[in-house]
């Protein structure tokens, strides 16, 4: 919607409730057109309904305001006396339009001190879901929301089973696009698997100051550029439409800056053509290629694969004597070359092809997910020049990202329909990748991804589950050692759960203490 069209629609609800309420305005000692004044009348009400002035920020709190307007349906009906179930369910659920009925027919008076506590039962637990509800969305939306490590692009450093609080604040905390949603759910219902949004009408979104900018080789949570998942890998240009902020929530390696020269040299990742050093917690992983003597290595694999803790594509190849691993660090290759039954190690490093490579972006090169670029990653207010060689790079941001229209016409480029040279970036843009390089789906097959598109940084793993042991199993289903872990930091990752627990006992031994000092008393 443009800025006039949310004019429009935003004087269209005023009119709504000042036709719907001018009378009990009235009734409480206001005037009548206060209640078709924007913003004016939501602090007037406010006064009404007895309740604080702040709330009426509330009310323009993307997805908070659609609670908050259940909550002023509800407190205005109970300040003239429409207090019962009854009167609670008809005000929630004719959204709204039940407090029309009161406004015209019902001899109504408004009661000025009125208790502000529930005198029903549902009431009162309507009013407590509501509150909690408003409290989460907050928090959920502008400070930290919990987040499930779904694949292995990031093995070693988050696992399958990881639960994540990521942080909002961090870079930022986005305001959301999606004007009418189901708080705290992304993008579907869990049990219809129906939309949990409507995608109209969509808000102008903005981010609000962050503490710290990414860095290279942070984790980073941002939503899939490319649309959102049909199906991982699957490169027949299927996908679902979804608004920004309910695209995928994808999680990577920041590996990539605004401004860098990337490149991918045999596996190994370079900027400005210095090779990137990643931090000690971070454990790539690569497929490999192993030769035995001809001893063997299913019943020893068994117990390397326990030892050294690889879980993913340990199997033969076609020849007897030759083992293919996916996913294996350095230091596992090098405890595995130890056994005396190995005859060579290879890692299998796919090497640039000789014709055009449409999976890997910009799907018009020689390149592979092991040889790669060099690629400039654009940087805001950096000009390149835009020509048949670069456009296939940038297109994407200048039409989808940046809202631009491109066309080519008789060899030349128009970007809204003025011929184009050179192209001005908006904002920044970064590249990311999974650690486990084989076997992520990141920027090498899609590209770029925008900063409007970052949603925060994980910054702690408060659980942690195993999904390959049964529940039956509880004790070694959880990961302990992972609990109450941070996932950014120098050296190998720390548990505070024993803390956590000394905190704990120590609170309720307290609270124990106190009360019953108070009852001697």
């Amino acid at each position: 919607m443009t800025a006039l069209q949310w004019f429009i629609f935003f004087l269209i609800l005023q009119i709504i409730h000042g036709l719907g309420t001018w009378k009990l305005y009235e009734k409480a000692g206001r005037k009548p057109m206060e209640a078709f004044i924007p913003v004016y009348n939501a602090i007037i009400l406010m006064k009404i309904i007895n309740r604080p002035t702040w709330w009426t920020a509330l009310l323009f709190v993307p997805v908070v305001n659609l609670i908050m307007f259940i909550v002023v349906w509800v407190e205005t009906l109970r300040s003239f006396g429409k207090n019962t179930t009854k009167d609670t369910l008809l005000g929630v659920l004719s959204l709204g339009f039940y407090l029309y009925y009161v406004n015209y027919t019902q001899k109504v008076e408004y009661i000025k001190d009125r208790s502000l506590v529930a005198t029903t039962q549902i009431g009162d637990t309507i009013s407590s879901i509501l509150y909690a509800v408003v409290v989460a969305t907050l928090v959920h939306t502008y400070v930290m929301q919990p987040f499930n490590i779904p694949t292995s692009s990031l093995e070693k450093s988050l696992l399958i089973g990881d639960f994540l609080f990521v942080s909002k604040f961090h870079y930022g905390a986005r305001t959301p696009k999606t004007a009418v949603a189901l708080p705290m759910v992304h993008d579907s219902l869990m049990v219809v698997k129906g939309k949990s949004y409507s995608s109209w009408p969509q808000l102008q979104s903005f981010r609000f100051p962050g503490i710290q900018e990414i860095k290279r080789n942070d984790i980073v949570v941002f939503n899939w550029p490319a649309d959102t998942v049909y199906q991982f890998f699957d490169r027949s240009g299927r996908h679902i439409d979804k608004p920004l902020d309910k695209r995928s929530n994808y999680v990577k390696r920041c590996v990539g800056l605004p401004g860098d020269n990337l490149s991918i040299k045999n596996g190994e990742i370079y900027i400005d053509n210095k090779r990137l050093i990643l931090p000690e917690r971070a454990k790539p992983q690569f497929s490999y290629r192993i030769t035995t003597d001809g001893t063997p290595l299913d019943n020893y694999a068994q117990y390397l694969i326990g030892e050294l803790k690889i879980t993913d594509g340990i199997g033969a190849t076609d020849n007897a004597n030759e083992y293919y691993f996916a996913a294996v660090t350095d230091e596992n290759i090098e405890r595995i070359k130890q056994l005396p039954i190995i005859k060579s190690v290879v890692k299998d490093i796919e090497p640039a092809p000789k014709t055009i490579n449409r999976f890997i972006f910009p799907h018009n090169q020689k390149w592979s997910q092991d040889n790669f670029g060099p690629i400039y990653i654009p940087e805001a207010n950096k000009t390149i020049a835009l020509n048949k060689e670069t456009l296939p790079f940038y297109k994407r941001i200048i039409t989808v990202y940046e809202g631009n229209k491109l066309e080519e016409k008789g060899g030349k480029i128009y970007i809204n329909d003025k011929e184009a040279i050179n192209y001005t970036f908006q904002q920044d843009y970064y590249w990311m990748m999974g650690d486990n390089r084989h076997r992520s789906e990141d920027s090498r097959y899609w590209g770029f991804v925008p900063f409007d598109h970052v949603v925060g940084k994980p910054v702690f793993i408060w659980w942690s589950v195993d999904p390959n042991v049964p529940w039956s199993k509880a004790i070694d289903k959880i990961r302990w050692d992972r609990l109450f872990c941070t996932v950014g930091g120098d050296g190998q990752p720390v548990s505070y759960f024993k803390y956590f627990l000394i905190a704990l006992v120590a609170w309720f031994g307290y609270d124990w203490f106190k009360r019953r000092k108070a009852k001697k008393a």
